[in-house]
């Protein structure tokens, strides 16, 4: 019988578990590469950055939606997000390996509804925790709307958190 110590376990045992993003021996998201790690389904929310400690939670809200990554070439981030039915918008972006994952990525509007949106996105894909008890993957990070569109103005900054739904 072989035994396997994965790069994660090692670092556990010198203190370090936690801080970085790798995968466990014999899963194929190393293989497969970072858009595997990110490809699926997840839901996402969106909060306004106020710093008021007051402010009620649901006064937070910027939207919240569904995000579906596809498969893509390495490095290469395709995908949808949509809310309220169909409206949304067509993700484009890059995904890269790092300290934590990185995906940069654009959405722009795809529907009638929503034609001449523009929004960026920038996330980061939550390492694992070595002692973690049911921790689902998730991408933390900050999304600017970069054109105007209604009564809506450019450069409002939001932070965002995306949980992945289905089973990585």
């Amino acid at each position: 019988m072989s035994c396997e110590l994965t790069r994660r376990a090692a670092l556990g045992a010198f203190g370090l578990g936690g801080i970085v993003a790798l995968t466990p021996a014999g899963s194929t998201a190393g293989a497969a590469g970072v858009g595997a790690t990110f490809q699926g389904t997840w839901t996402y929310r969106s909060f306004l950055n106020n710093p008021k400690i007051d402010t009620e939670f649901n006064d937070l809200e910027f939207a919240r939606a569904t995000i579906t990554i596809q498969d893509a070439p390495f490095g290469v981030l395709v995908g949808k997000i949509r809310w309220d039915g169909d409206q949304g918008l067509a993700l484009n972006g890059s995904l890269s390996y790092g300290n934590p994952y990185t995906a940069r990525f654009q959405g722009r509007g795809d529907t009638s509804t929503t034609k001449g949106w523009i929004y960026n996105y920038l996330g980061f894909l939550v390492p694992a925790w070595p002692d973690g008890v049911d921790q689902r993957p998730a991408i933390v990070g900050s999304v600017i709307r970069t054109v105007p569109h209604g009564k809506s103005p450019a450069g409002v900054v939001a932070s965002f958190i995306a949980v992945r739904r289905d089973n990585p």
